[in-house]
């Protein structure tokens, strides 16, 4: 299970990026760089594309940081790509496939009973430590905003309070 300031778990997973190509990422690939990973619970559903496209929104803001994106749900690659060619429209960002749920169960949103991954989230920084790791109920969509505002905050090294935002004083 990861915890603050301890190693992200690795993983290595097909993805949809560019919009359509099917790549295999891995965690290392990022190295040097902070990532957002967000899991969200299955494609072509209601609460999920709110948050996927807030993300594709948010994106350059999260570049501006120096921060990559990722999403992942237990959904197929074929799937992803279907709803994105469907529905989303281009991300920019890659659509993790986990169909072995194996990265769910290595993160701890798994939902066994359920057999899908309830809305997790993580930041992960440059030297792959988690920094950051929200657990949302499956009914209430996250906020890129916030994620994007902690990650900001995390980035000064500083003790932020909360409701912080770039620009404001440090304590």
């Amino acid at each position: 299970m990861p915890m603050i300031g301890q190693p992200a778990p690795q993983f290595t997973a097909e993805a949809v990026v560019n919009g359509g190509d099917f790549k295999k990422i891995s965690l290392s690939d990022y190295k040097g760089k902070w990532v957002v990973m967000f899991f969200y619970p299955l494609d072509f559903t209601f609460v999920c594309p709110t948050e996927i496209t807030q993300f594709r929104d948010s994106l350059p803001e999260f570049k501006e940081q120096g921060a990559e994106v990722l999403g992942v749900s237990i959904d197929s690659v074929h799937a992803h790509k279907r709803w994105i060619k469907d529905d989303l429209g281009d991300l920019n960002y890659p659509l993790i496939g986990d169909v072995t749920k194996q990265m769910s169960r290595d993160y701890n949103v798994l939902l066994p009973e359920a057999g899908i991954a309830t809305r997790g989230t993580f930041i992960i920084d440059p030297e792959g430590m988690v920094q950051y790791m929200g657990i949302h109920n499956l009914n209430v969509g996250r906020d890129s905003n916030e994620i994007l505002r902690v990650l900001t905050a995390l980035k000064t090294g500083e003790l932020c309070a909360a409701g912080w935002k770039k620009g404001d004083n440090h304590l």
